[in-house]
């Protein structure tokens, strides 16, 4: 594994292009400041007419282009906008404006690696995705840090996009912490597969599958809330802070113990199979045929589990219980909305 830093960047490289950066939510953001910040000039937010985060971005001193027009003025465009509208955007948009030999760039590899958008072959084609959210890229640059980052090359056609793509990963911050080399399927088969097994979908399931039971068995709502989910942030802080073997050092002796001894009775050789499934299912593009239908069909599926999930019992309870906790509202990572 290749990893570069600071000193193998020339963050003259970017300082020197025209970008662009196609969205202003989390992302969006933390990229369009942290190159501002590092002295690339010329960079302009990409946003389509009505979108709410148009004024937030001129308030924040950014000159504001629809994404045809951005295309056309732009040598760098990096795409931080959702993956289910980025296909449409790059041909009605992108496409038929981009310069010749253009930087078309992603933080995500999901279409490009799905063959969802299929880049004009004069462009160079690059990833740098953060390993952390907009609001902690930005946060960590302020502070003179900064989030690792992974770095591909889909495709070179100016024989410099792997240099362009370092530079750009540097003036974000990248090249503070590390900026790890990778290749586009590697970062989209393993970033699906963390999301649906672990970080949400194995996690949600976990967490709701624990209170249930607690509250099936007659015990108070409360309390499964506060041992099923309040306490999630308590260990998960532990092992992000050191690893699994930081987390148990930290927790008691019987904790310790239940966690060597229950924890594999629930994810057993059973769920290990189904992990197996999931992850062919990301390989051979299952899932993402079946995410590519959802959207044709107006996100109906989707929609409709949003809100029974948000209808669970846990929720109300929680709410109920952080209003208990104002300390928790000091720290709100987000506001509540999707921005675009």
């Amino acid at each position: 594994m290749r990893v570069y830093y600071d000193s193998d960047a020339d963050l003259g490289l970017i300082k020197g292009k025209k970008v662009a950066v196609v969205g202003y939510g989390s992302q969006g953001f933390g990229h369009a400041h942290n190159l501002r910040d590092s002295g690339v000039a010329e960079v302009v937010v990409a946003l389509k007419e009505g979108s709410r985060s148009r004024e937030r971005a001129s308030r924040a001193g950014f000159t504001v282009m629809a994404p045809a027009e951005a295309a056309a003025w732009a040598d760098v465009v990096m795409v931080l906008i959702p993956d289910e509208l980025q296909a449409d955007l790059y041909r009605e948009a992108l496409a038929p404006h981009l310069k010749q030999q253009a930087a078309l760039m992603f933080a995500h590899g999901f279409n490009i690696h799905y063959r969802l958008i299929e880049p004009r072959p004069d462009l160079d084609v690059m990833m740098v995705a953060p390993k952390g959210p907009g609001h902690l890229v930005r946060s960590e640059y302020l502070r003179g840090a900064g989030v690792p980052c992974l770095l591909a090359v889909h495709q070179d056609s100016t024989g410099s996009a792997h240099e362009l793509a370092l530079s750009y990963a540097a003036a974000i911050g990248g090249g503070r912490a590390g900026i790890i080399e990778t290749t586009f399927r590697d970062e989209v088969e393993t970033d699906l597969f963390g999301e649906q097994v672990v970080l949400c979908g194995g996690l949600c399931a976990l967490i709701k599958a624990g209170y249930e039971t607690l509250v099936e068995a007659g015990y108070p709502p409360e309390m499964a809330y506060f041992e099923c989910v309040h306490e999630v942030k308590l260990i998960v802080d532990l092992i992000y802070e050191g690893g699994l073997a930081n987390m148990r050092y930290s927790i008691s002796n019987t904790a310790e113990y239940g966690d060597y001894t229950r924890g594999p009775r629930v994810i057993g050789e059973a769920a290990r199979a189904e992990m197996r499934r999931i992850l062919k299912e990301i390989q051979d593009g299952s899932f993402a045929r079946e995410w590519v239908l959802e959207n044709k069909a107006g996100q109906t599926r989707f929609k409709t589990l949003r809100r029974l999930e948000a209808a669970h019992e846990l929720e109300k309870v929680g709410e109920r219980l952080r209003a208990m906790m104002p300390w928790l509202a000091e720290k709100q990572l987000v506001a509540g909305t999707k921005d675009d």
